[in-house]
């Protein structure tokens, strides 16, 4: 009897309680950590709190943020994309190739850029759900594949995306007549919001997290395991086409060697944001807070002067924190 009202006490505790509560809403932690460093750097800096600074913080994480959203998908399927960066770059090749290669079209070009993001991505899924290899060893061996076929397309060199439709997403606009905005945040606020709508309010999303959750319940289920996981790939590879047309409107340059660490700063913002790298919980609210954590830590740091190891030491020392802290309300939920 003594034991049990024990136990009773430890699970009434404020921390367990705590716990429960994070392990239903995942997304309080990551909320919690950027409404701080807000308000700490708020405090330590008098040029961080303005309009001007926050425009500049969201133009800096469009393109990753759009790489960490098709990362989302993927990892909510407790898999992987090493070769997401690569991807990009490939596909802001192809189109600036395209449009600059004689009478070349710059619609066709864009055009063309997305297909091949969609269709390079869309065969690692296959390769995962057809040959039953692991994510991490198909992505890892696709992103030597990509860059290589990349640096081959490109002989090595940069091309100059000249066209006004491939570099349209950098063009600035004021709203309210003072506050500096892209074109390109606004699409990458329009793709976050219709993915988000297509994993809570579509039967697809759920199958994408059951998928992720559990496999074996969710095959039980009548789920089709295989089809699901390459249609992750698949649009997964269509937002990465975007963000490749984002990556032109920030720097009209097609750069084999851009992007290179597009992947790990990916899955930094994901895992930050309270997406488990085990699959099946988190979301795409999580991941874009995850990029602002990043991106205002980084910017907060830098206009206090603190040396840039000590913002890759700070931003790892997150990551490390953020999976513990997965796994311990994993254990809670479980």
């Amino acid at each position: 009897m003594g034991i049990a009202t024990t136990d009773l006490a430890v699970r009434e505790s404020p921390w367990a309680k705590a716990r429960q509560l994070f392990a239903r809403q995942p997304i309080l932690g990551p909320f919690g950590a950027l409404v701080v460093l807000c308000v700490f750097f708020s405090l330590a800096s008098s040029t961080f709190l303005s309009i001007d600074n926050f425009s500049t913080i969201l133009q800096q994480i469009v393109v990753v943020a759009t790489l960490a959203l098709g990362q989302t998908l993927i990892i909510l399927t407790a898999g992987i994309d090493l070769a997401n960066g690569a991807i990009l770059v490939l596909g802001t090749l192809v189109m600036a190739k395209v449009a600059t290669a004689g009478s070349g079209s710059p619609i066709l070009g864009l055009l063309l850029g997305l297909i091949v993001c969609v269709v390079v991505a869309t065969v690692s899924g296959l390769l995962v759900t057809s040959v039953k290899l692991p994510p991490f060893i198909v992505t890892l061996g696709m992103l030597a594949v990509v860059v290589a076929i990349a640096n081959l397309y490109s002989g090595g060199t940069t091309t100059q995306a000249d066209s006004g439709l491939l570099t349209w997403l950098g063009t600035t606009k004021y709203l309210f007549g003072r506050a500096p905005f892209t074109y390109g945040i606004f699409l990458a606020a329009g793709l976050y919001l219709i993915v988000g709508l297509m994993l809570a309010k579509t039967a697809w999303g759920k199958h994408v997290y059951a998928v992720g959750g559990d496999i074996d319940a969710a095959r039980l289920t009548g789920i089709r395991i295989n089809r699901t996981t390459a249609s992750v790939y698949a649009l997964a590879g269509l937002v990465y086409g975007f963000g490749a047309w984002l990556a032109l409107g920030r720097a009209p340059t097609a750069d084999p060697n851009a992007y290179q660490t597009g992947n790990l700063d990916s899955i930094t913002a994901v895992v930050i944001g309270g997406t488990s790298l085990f699959g099946g919980r988190g979301g795409v609210v999580g991941t874009v807070i995850g990029a602002l954590i990043v991106a205002v830590l980084r910017s907060g740091l830098t206009q206090m002067g603190i040396d840039s190891n000590y913002q890759n030491l700070a931003t790892g020392a997150l990551v490390i924190l953020a999976v513990a802290f997965d796994q311990a309300t994993r254990r809670v939920k479980a």
